[in-house]
């Protein structure tokens, strides 16, 4: 299988199975795009009039040299499927310390943090416990993660402390290292918190949706005002500090902003370097829900911002695009590229009374509860729906070029929109493919230069 598209002036091809890439002229893209369907001599018959029998019949034997080699038209990895391994080995979890929030962000998928029920906070208790299991349950894995997430993780300021302090000795006497990230709203990062998570070593996801006319629209305080000023400012204190270790921009952009390659640019002017913008994931009653329209709209966006990032990288300010970021020589292995995330499997959430659920986008489905920190996973057949939903079981994903790359695809969106972990969210869909197209032109391009 290969994918063959043309971004600006440059003629792509990405064989599929083997993940090599390849810039071509124009006389190879045309002969690689009908390889498969026109015999040799059809192909010397049709391009050689255009192009010169002799050079149709140098650029077959060059591709006849890749196909042998492996680099074109290369095999399926796994003719015969993929049968995941049976286990429980567990290596991250995402601590809910907070089913509550002082913002009202409209777009929520946690209905404004309370994910649905009551509005509480994790105790120290129940977060000891979650890391216990976590060092039970990760096995003879030596490398574990802890995500402290909410709601807004910082409203349980002194659990997520000794949280930090006990994960880190427990770690320590089984043998393990481990990595804490918070994400956080920004609003109450001060200057103590912003030392501890220097001292701790801790990464941090910020929250911030671009400019300030669009982040105010949905990210709003309690009070229905706006946030922005407040969270600019903290997080360009932080991350100019001597505290931030590691940190990454995160904001959602909604039908309200599809020129978001603008917000991008604004967080990029404002010194910010590790971004990640995001579409909203919404039900079509929603004002600020993607439509069939906006579609054209947002490739087009994503080529501008591809040529921002292009300009940047030419003067020397290169921007890190979560999405457009793609290894192609040192990757995650296959079996991490058939099932994506995890969840499920290794990856659980915690919310403050101690169930477990696949991720954080799961919970307060009493139908996706695995179990509870106290007593593990129970109902191990939950993890096995989500272990055997990789992409040779998803009929929409066997013959997608971009497969092994976005791994099928968000399964809380795929269930929210389908009932149906095996069918991916379309849009989704659409999007992921676009915004691997732009990585591999941003790679060619880079590189070569």
């Amino acid at each position: 299988m290969i994918h063959v598209f043309t971004f600006d002036d440059t003629n792509i091809v990405l064989d599929v199975n083997s993940n090599v890439v390849h810039e071509v002229d124009e006389p190879t893209f045309q002969i690689i795009k009908d390889y498969q369907a026109i015999p040799e001599t059809g192909l010397i018959n049709k391009y050689g009039p255009v192009y010169g029998a002799a050079t149709v019949k140098e650029i077959i034997m060059e591709i006849r040299d890749l196909k042998d080699s492996g680099l074109l038209f290369s095999p399926d990895p796994l003719p015969g499927g993929y049968q995941p391994p049976e286990g429980e080995t567990v290596k991250a979890l995402c601590l809910n310390l907070a089913h509550d929030c002082n913002l009202r962000c409209r777009y929520c998928f946690a209905s404004q943090g309370d994910f649905g029920g009551r509005r509480e906070l994790m105790t120290a208790e129940v977060g000891r416990a979650a890391l216990d299991f976590l060092m039970r349950a990760s096995g003879s894995r030596r490398h574990v993660e802890v995500d402290f997430f909410g709601g807004e993780p910082l409203m349980n300021r002194a659990v997520l402390v000794e949280l930090v302090e006990y994960g880190r000795n427990r770690a320590r006497q089984a043998g393990k290292e481990i990595k804490f990230t918070l994400t956080t709203n920004v609003t109450l990062l001060d200057r103590d918190m912003q030392q501890f998570i220097g001292d701790h070593d801790l990464a941090v996801v910020l929250s911030i949706d671009g400019r300030s006319q669009v982040h105010d629209r949905m990210r709003v305080t309690a009070s229905g005002g706006g946030s922005y000023r407040r969270v600019m400012d903290n997080i360009i204190a932080f991350t100019g500090s001597p505290y931030c270790r590691e940190y990454i921009i995160r904001g959602t952009y909604t039908r309200y902003n599809l020129d978001f390659c603008a917000d991008v640019r604004h967080l990029a002017e404002a010194g910010l370097n590790h971004i990640s913008v995001e579409p909203v994931v919404a039900g079509a009653e929603t004002d600020y829900a993607f439509r069939d329209e906006d579609v054209p709209v947002l490739l087009e966006e994503y080529d501008k911002l591809t040529r921002y990032l292009l300009e940047r990288h030419h003067q020397g300010r290169p921007l890190d695009f979560f999405h457009f970021n793609i290894d192609l020589e040192d990757g995650p292995c296959l079996p991490k590229r058939l099932t994506g995330c995890s969840a499920g499997s290794e990856y659980l959430a915690v919310v403050p009374g101690g169930a477990l659920y696949p991720c954080h986008q799961f919970v307060g489905r009493d139908d996706f509860q695995v179990g509870t920190v106290f007593d593990g996973v129970i109902n191990k057949s939950i993890g096995n729906i989500f272990r055997t939903a990789h992409i040779y079981n998803k009929n929409a994903c066997r013959e997608c070029w971009a497969k092994f790359h976005c791994s099928g695809g968000c399964h809380a969106n795929a269930y929210s929109f389908n009932g149906d972990l095996l069918k991916p969210y379309r849009l989704g869909c659409i999007l992921a493919r676009k915004r691997l197209e732009c990585a591999l032109y941003l790679k060619i391009k880079t590189h070569v230069e």
